[in-house]
C-alpha cells in the first residue's frame, strides 16, 4: 500500500487578498477619474443660468487654456508659473534645511541632547489646520499687523510697505509657510534614510582619514539618493498641486483670485474657478497639470538613477551584441 500525499496548503494566495483593497480602491477613486478627467477635457462642458450644455471641443480647450486662439489669454501658463515660483521658493530652502537637520542630528560625534523633542517640535506645524495656520500669517503680516509694525519698528521695511499689496511679499509668505509646515516631515524622513546606512561605513570612512564633509558628501548623500529621490518627487507633486495655502492666505471675499493682481494664484485654485463655469477647460488645466508633473517626476527619476547600474546594463548589451 503506497503512502498517501500529504496535502499542501498553498499560502501565497492570500497576499493577494490583503493587496486587493488597495487595488481596487485606485482603480474607483483615482484611475477612472483620471480617465474621466481626460475625456471631459475633450468636451466644451458648461452651466448656464442652471442649465448644462455639452459639446464636443476636441483639442479647442487646450488651444484656449494655452493662449494660443485669437482673444485668449494664457491663463494656465500665468498660474503654472505663479505655482513653481512658490514650490520653488519654498522647496529649496526646506531640502536644504532638512538635510541640515538630518545631519546633525544624527552625527554620533555631537551627540544632540534631546532629539526626540526637538523631532516633535519640529514635526508640529504639519499637524495644524491649513485654516488656522493661514489666518494667523495674514493676521500678523497685515499692514497694521504684529509682525508688520515690528519689522517698521527696527526700520527693516518702509513705513508705506505692505505685504498684501506686494507681489514679492504674499509670494515670499506663502512659500516661507509652506516651507514651516512641512520641512519637519523632510527631516524625518531623511533622518530615517540616514539611520539605514550601515553604520561600519561610517566607522571605515573615519579609519581612512575622511573629514566630516567627505563622509556626508561621498557616503550619505549616494546612500541616501532612494529617500531624496521619494522626498523630491513626492514635494514636486504636493508642490505643483497646492491649494489650501494660496486659496486661504491674501483673497478677496469671493475667494480663488490670488492677490495682488492674480499673481499668487495657483493651477489647483483656477481649476476650482473654472470648474463653476466650464467643466471641460478644467479638466483640461488637471490633463496639463498631470502632465506637467509626469515630466518634472520622469526627470527627477532619471537625474537620480543609479548610473553605475546603467553603465553595466549598456555594457550587457554591448556584449549580447
Amino acid at each position: 500500500m503506497g503512502k498517501k500525499k500529504r496535502k499542501t496548503v498553498n499560502y501565497s494566495k492570500y497576499g493577494y487578498y490583503f493587496i486587493a483593497p488597495f487595488f481596487i480602491a485606485y482603480l474607483l477613486f483615482q484611475f477612472w477619474p483620471l480617465l474621466n478627467t481626460f475625456y471631459y477635457s475633450t468636451l466644451s462642458y458648461y452651466k448656464r443660468n442652471g442649465r448644462e450644455f455639452i459639446e464636443f471641443a476636441g483639442l479647442q480647450n487646450f488651444i484656449n487654456v494655452l493662449g494660443l486662439a485669437a482673444g485668449e489669454k494664457p491663463y494656465a501658463l500665468i498660474y503654472l508659473k505663479n505655482t513653481l515660483i512658490m514650490w520653488i521658493q519654498n522647496f529649496i530652502p526646506q531640502i536644504l534645511v532638512s538635510l541640515l537637520l538630518a545631519a546633525w542630528l544624527t552625527n554620533k560625534k555631537v551627540r544632540v541632547k534631546g532629539t526626540g523633542a526637538i523631532k516633535v517640535i519640529i514635526y508640529l506645524p504639519s499637524i495644524i489646520t491649513a485654516a488656522s495656520i493661514a489666518v494667523l500669517f495674514k493676521a500678523m503680516f497685515t499692514q497694521y499687523g504684529t509682525v508688520t509694525k515690528t519689522l517698521r519698528d527696527i526700520e527693516l521695511i518702509s513705513e508705506n510697505f505692505d505685504f498684501m499689496a506686494s507681489v514679492g511679499g504674499t509670494r515670499g509668505l506663502i512659500s516661507m509657510i509652506l516651507f514651516w509646515m512641512w520641512f519637519g516631515n523632510t527631516t524625518l524622513l531623511l533622518i530615517s534614510g540616514i539611520l539605514g546606512i550601515n553604520p561600519g561605513l561610517y566607522e571605515a570612512a573615519e579609519i581612512d582619514g575622511a573629514s566630516g564633509w567627505q563622509q556626508f558628501r561621498y557616503l550619505t548623500l549616494p546612500l541616501l539618493k532612494p529617500i531624496l529621490l521619494y522626498v523630491l518627487v513626492t514635494s514636486s507633486i504636493g508642490g505643483l498641486q497646492m491649494y489650501d495655502i494660496p486659496a486661504l492666505f491674501n483673497v478677496p471675499e469671493t475667494g480663488l483670485v490670488g492677490l495682488p493682481n492674480d499673481t499668487s494664484t495657483t493651477m489647483s485654485m483656477y481649476i476650482m474657478r473654472m470648474y463653476n463655469t466650464d467643466v471641460g477647460k478644467a479638466a483640461t488645466v488637471s490633463v496639463l497639470l498631470f502632465i506637467v508633473t509626469l515630466i518634472i517626476s520622469l526627470i527627477l527619476f532619471y537625474s537620480m538613477r543609479d548610473k553605475d547600474a546603467a553603465e553595466m546594463k549598456k555594457a550587457k548589451r554591448r556584449c549580447k551584441a
